[in-house]
């Protein structure tokens, strides 16, 4: 074997833990890949022979390409997520495109859909700090140099982005382990297509509003009683599977994500055990301005 392809085989050892790193940190399964080949294409150009530790060296050009990626977007928040808010596209359109729809749902599924909306949160210094460190265990010196800071302060945002991730102050008198249970049960009822699961945790007079995005029809932009609503969301639990628990400004509520996109959010209210009041928000400005962070 050549040294090229010795070193292509190192490569590939390390392909799918590179992939992981850089879709953390892009939430997105065709710019990860992009991220890995160019981290190829630098290691084919580099000496590999003066690098002690492969693995880290690459973790390293890979945290250093997605930075970069991150700031040459021009805004998740101004463009994509424009895109996210729309039908989502269908698999053929998604095939076209060279995509695997299936591939990329299912590896956002193992990282957490809501860990991936809550990522996308976080300015690009915040994430490339967070996600090494806190996922990965790269120690702060390392990625210290990636975002052209020292240790210290690359600890600090890592810090700052975990608090973001902790989300907001839970309101007083909530009681975020027994919403928990109550959204599981509603999420698990929709995905079964279970009516009287479904009702069972629904208050008999609750209340649904939907904005304009989520709703096109005037008439349908609030629904009222619990057996009203509870038919037609059974009929549509489609999405449901895309659905995953998260802290909405700090009340247990879901986070609708194809593949780890915002699509929607469900804002949830509760008493007695019951879910009394769900907002459906599918506006692109009302997502930003949303406090996400991860379940408990």
């Amino acid at each position: 074997m050549n040294e090229h392809d010795s070193l292509a085989a190192q490569f590939e050892k390390n392909r799918s833990h590179l992939r992981s790193v850089a879709f953390r940190m892009l939430c997105s399964l065709t710019e990860a890949d992009d991220a890995v080949q160019e981290a190829w294409l630098k290691l084919s150009r580099a000496d590999a022979t003066s690098v002690e530790n492969l693995g880290g060296w690459l973790t390293t050009v890979v945290a250093r390409v997605c930075l970069d990626m991150l700031r040459s977007r021009k805004s998740r928040r101004e463009d994509p997520l424009e895109e996210q808010v729309g039908a989502p596209p269908s698999e053929p359109a998604v095939r076209s495109q060279g995509l695997d729809p299936e591939r990329e749902t299912l590896l956002a599924e193992s990282v957490g859909l809501a860990l991936l909306v809550v990522l996308d949160t976080l300015a690009p210094a915040e994430r490339i700090t967070f996600v090494p460190h806190d996922l990965f265990a790269v120690p702060f010196d390392e990625i210290g140099s990636i975002v052209g800071r020292s240790p210290a302060a690359a600890r600090q945002l890592a810090s700052r982005a975990r608090r973001r991730m902790q989300g907001a102050d839970t309101p007083a008198g909530a009681d975020l382990a027994s919403q928990r249970k109550v959204v599981d049960a509603f999420l698990a009822a929709l995905r079964a297509r279970d009516f009287s699961a479904l009702l069972a945790v629904l208050d008999p007079d609750l209340i649904v509003h939907s904005d304009s995005v989520a709703q096109p029809s005037e008439t349908m932009r609030e629904v009222r009683g619990a057996e009203n609503w509870a038919r037609g969301a059974i009929t549509a639990a489609r999405g449901a599977r895309f659905a995953q628990p998260a802290l909405i400004d700090g009340t247990v509520g879901l986070v609708v994500a194809p593949s780890g996109r915002l699509f929607r959010v469900l804002r949830l209210t509760f008493a007695h055990g019951k879910i009394t009041e769900v907002e459906v928000i599918g506006d692109p400005e009302r997502l930003r301005q949303l406090d996400l962070a991860v379940a408990p």
